[in-house]
Parts: C-alpha cells; structure tokens; sequence
C-alpha cells in the first residue's frame, strides 16, 4: 500500500494539477450504464461512446454524450445553420429512452450545461431532495457535492431451507469537485447477509464473501461485512486522467470479462486513461492480497499487478483492443520496471528473469444496423504454435475466448434488449507455478468467477415496457471440470500448475465434470430516483457426473432497494 501511494505522490509531482476539470464514475451496475451501452448501439457511428470497454464510466463522459444525443435527435444546427449531426437527426428514441435520458443528467447534474429544471415540487424540509436524485446537494461553480443514502433490505424464500434468507445493507455514498478540478467519491455499506445455501458453501471455500472481501460470522451461518470504497480523481493534462483509490473495475463489452472483472473484491489502485484522438489508453497498477487463511488479526501479505489496454476507433462503428496484464510472483515487492506505461511487460519479465505470470489478449466491438453489437475478447496465458498444431490437449495451451451479441429493440418490439454471450477458458489458465503469482486477489479470481476449465452459455434480457418498470432475466448453464481423487485437472486456478496429472490429455471439462443451469429473473418498479422495489425469483440447479444427489435451489426474494446495486448470485 505504502508503495502505491508513493507512486501516487510521485505522480502529482511531476504532474501538477492543471484546470483541466475532472470527474468521479458511476457506481458498479449503475441504472445509466446499460442506457449509455443501449444508445451507443442505436447511434453506431459514435467514436466517443465506443470508447466503452473500460468501466466504471466517467460521469462527466456519459453528460457529454446524453447532450449530443438530446441535440442530435432535435437536429441541432450551428449559428451558420448547418446541420451538425445529420446521421442521427432520425434517432429513434422512445418514451422510456427520453426518461432514461432525463435521468442520466438528473443523476449527474453536476456536468450538465444546458439548462433544466431538476428541482423538486417538495424538497424535504427545504433542505434535503432539492432535487429528486439527491439527499443532499450542493451545486456552485467552484463546488459540487452530493450526499445520498445506500440501503437494500431482502428477504427470501428458499424451498428446503428454515433458516431464513436475507439482506441487509445500510451506508451513504458522497460525491464531490473542488474547483473542477479535484473530485472524490466514497462509497461504504455495512451488510449482514445470509444467502442461499450455495451462497454459503462459496463463502466456506473461498474464505471470504463472494463480490467482497472479509467478514465475520453472523448469527452462525450468515456474514457480517463492510463494503468500503473510495477515491480521488485529478486531470495531470488535457487528454490525461489520473484515478487512485480502493474500489473495482472492469475491462471488457461482455457479462463476463477474462482480463478483469469487477466480481470480487475490491483493491488499492492507480489508473492513468489517455484519450487523444481515436486510441484509448489505460494503465492500471494494483496491490491485491494473495491467497491465505486468516486465523486471527494478523497482517495479510500482499502482491501487485499492472495492467494496459490500448484500444482504437478502426472506424466509427468498430473498436479494436490490445490488453497486457502481469502479476508479480513475490510477495510485499514491487518491481518498479514495470511502472514503464508502454513496454511490454513480456519483455521486461525475460529481461530481469522474473517469475511472475503474464498474460495477453485482444478485445473487438462493432455496432452494426443501429440494432447489433458484436464482441469479443481472447486472453492469452501461455502459446505453443507447435502444441496448438500437433497436441491440442497439451496443458501448456492456456487460453481463453470470449464471443457474444447485443441486439437492442429486439424483433421490432421496443424497450426490448438481448444478449447471448459464450465464455470458453481451458485447465490451467490463470494459474501459476506458485500461489503468489496466479491471477487472484483476496481468495477469488480476477477476471472470470469460474476460474478455469469451464464453458459457460449466457443469456440476458431487459426488457422496460413502461419508464418504471424493468423486467430482467439472466440464463447461465455451464459445465465445469473439477479436480478428483487429489488430481489437478486445472480448474482451480489457486493451485500451483506443477501438481497436474501429466503433460497431455486436457480438455474442458476434463476431471469430474460439474454442469450448472442458473435461471434468475427480477420484475423491478422505480417508485421514485433510484428508489427500487424488486420482486425476484431464481431457480439453479447443480450437478457433478457420478455422484449422487444434486444441489438445487428454488429462491423467492422481494426487496427494497435505494441507490445501489441489486445483490445476485450468478455463480
């Protein structure tokens, strides 16, 4: 940690702050991010939203978008009467797309430029909900902030289970600029959770709390957590955004993303994102926790990884991606080669004989017919052209594909969006020959939940018939191989590569094969800004080939839930 924010400090030195102004980020699955992703598709040719594998996005960024769309549809014309954005003067937006719109810049009017009334009718007590989107705010040209409560209450029905199921999350999310120059979020939630029974045996394998982190035992078999999130953000020039804090992201177009994902645990970072003209460059330096087994309130060690992506607008509807990632092999070091931004880390690995784990890949997304996106990504851990031609099965292949689609206003009915999406990683991806350098942090993984040796299918619908209203369903069916009678097959990624059974003889799915079909739907009515009521229910069942019985869950949840994420298991 001392480490990072040295490097910190080292940067705000050399890069002093510029009045270049700068933003804070949309919390994880935030209502605006699939509106942003829905309307990049419809437009296709808007080399700024296809910027959009990278998230959390900016909410200066998603502003200035949801303004070129406002004028855009109304076919806006410059003072010589020329009109500025004819492609899209024809934009097709529905009454439910106008009310996301208003929302978006409503949530975010701290870099709205065009006028609105966002006041409300009744502010509470002439203080509090000025504005419909905000407990507290607080909006001067030299200060923003904004001061909103975070609560999700559930309760669940689980067939076969008395023990009762549930939910209870309490915190406050604050948001703010100093001279738009500085800005500063911090996020914290206390929770109490007693999930599904699946939930719980995750929770006992991995030694920490699925999506999180540390806990301490509930009322036997529930948790008790902190979600702590928090960060600074400050322009060091025009195209250059600097980002430190502890907090999560996420690198990719799909459900799931195989170079980073934001479905553990949150960790210490420094993110630096140039935009110039069509390329998108990120470096991401982090200090994550290796894998462990806390007895008592000890220390834990620590590790670091850093991470580019460099992606282009090829043309306005297709963006191309490159993506590098290391994890140093040591532990409480940091090898400072590795702060070089454009090197590549392959290279600087075999110059200083390290025996860290890198890892490579490349990512695509094209909008097509204002209706489709395609996408994809490959990660690449290890690379024999011999083994791929001659030994397919070989474990050495280490590598993962990623394919799907997005199809918005789906078979002409509106408000309707598809995704079908296929993740594919073969045994032993991601891990390495110790337990300090596979790709992990805080006992779960990085990027995909499954870890290696799988092949998952997915399937995700929304559907918003009305502006309130949302429909979403989610189906998951994978097949797993797992590891049996103490042989690695290499589907558990924390263990050290060097124990597998043999050199050959790999598939996916090879070992015990497990399959998993995991249906989750969730009807939702937003009774006013991001104040949710949730109906739910699930049904997942799991199996392992030879062994007798299955572990099936039927789940009925209704909830309440205010400017925070919906909590789910797809796992």
């Amino acid at each position: 940690m001392q480490i990072i924010k040295t490097l910190f400090k080292l940067l705000v030195f050399v890069f002093p702050l510029t009045s270049a102004a700068q933003s804070t980020y949309l919390y994880q699955s935030a209502k605006e991010t699939r509106f942003i992703e829905r309307m990049e598709i419809k437009q296709q040719k808007n080399t700024n939203l296809n910027f959009s594998s990278l998230k959390p996005f900016s909410r200066k960024s998603i502003v200035r978008e949801a303004e070129f769309l406002d004028s855009a549809r109304m076919g806006y014309s410059d003072s010589a009467g020329v009109d500025m954005h004819h492609e899209w003067t024809d934009l097709d937006l529905t009454a439910v797309d106008e009310y996301n719109l208003k929302s978006l810049l409503m949530n975010n009017s701290e870099w709205v430029t065009v006028p609105h009334d966002f006041g409300s009718r009744k502010p509470l007590w002439k203080s509090f909900y000025k504005t419909p989107a905000n407990l507290f705010e607080v909006n001067t040209p030299d200060f923003f902030l904004a001061v909103n409560p975070v609560l999700q209450i559930s309760e669940s029905i689980e067939r076969g289970n008395k023990e009762r199921v549930f939910l209870n999350s309490r915190g406050v999310n604050v948001r703010g600029l100093i001279g738009r120059k500085v800005g500063f979020s911090s996020f914290i939630t206390e929770n109490q959770e007693r999930g599904p029974q699946f939930f719980q045996q995750q929770v006992a394998a991995l030694r920490a709390v699925p999506g999180n982190g540390f806990y301490k035992t509930f009322k036997t078999t529930g948790v008790d957590y902190f979600d702590a999130r928090g960060y600074i953000t400050f322009n060091a020039a025009k195209f250059i955004d600097f980002q430190f804090g502890y907090d999560k992201n996420f690198i990719g177009n799909g459900y799931r993303s195989l170079f980073l994902s934001d479905w553990g645990n949150s960790n210490l970072f420094l993110k630096v994102n140039t935009k110039i003209w069509k390329l998108n460059y990120q470096n991401l330096f982090m200090e994550l926790q290796p894998q462990f087994t806390k007895t008592s309130d000890t220390l834990l060690d620590r590790k670091y990884a850093a991470m580019h992506h460099l992606s282009m607008n090829v043309t306005k509807w297709l963006n191309l991606g490159v993506f590098e990632g290391i994890i140093f092999g040591r532990r409480n070091r940091f090898d400072f080669q590795y702060l070089n931004p454009i090197i590549f880390y392959r290279h600087v690995e075999g110059t200083i004989g390290s025996p860290d784990n890198a890892v490579a890949g490349f990512d695509f997304k094209a909008n097509v017919a204002h209706r489709i996106q395609l996408y994809g990504q490959f990660l690449l851990d290890e690379f024999r052209l011999s083994d791929i031609r001659n030994n397919p099965t070989s474990w050495a292949n280490k590598f993962g594909i990623q394919l799907g689609g997005k199809y918005v206003d789906a078979f002409g009915l509106k408000n309707l969006d598809l995704q079908f999406e296929t993740n594919r990683v073969r045994p032993f991806t991601y891990s390495h020959n110790d337990t300090t350098a596979n790709y992990t942090h805080y006992n779960q993984p990085l990027a995909h939940p499954l870890g290696a040796n799988f092949q998952e299918f997915i399937g995700v619908m929304h559907y918003q018939p009305a502006p309130k209203w949302n429909i979403d369903g989610t189906l998951i069916y994978y097949y797993k191989g797992l590891d049996s009678a103490n042989t690695n097959y290499g589907g558990n990624i924390f263990k050290n590569y060097v124990t597998r059974s043999g050199e050959n003889g790999f598939k996916v799915g090879s070992g015990a094969k497990a399959t998993c079909v995991n249906f989750f739907m969730t009807v939702s009515y937003e009774v006013k800004q991001n104040l949710f009521l949730d109906l739910s229910f699930q049904q997942r069942n799991y199996k392992i080939a030879g062994v007798k019985g299955a572990n099936n869950t039927s789940l009925l949840t209704a909830g309440v839930r205010l400017n925070m994420f919906k909590r789910v298991y797809d796992f």
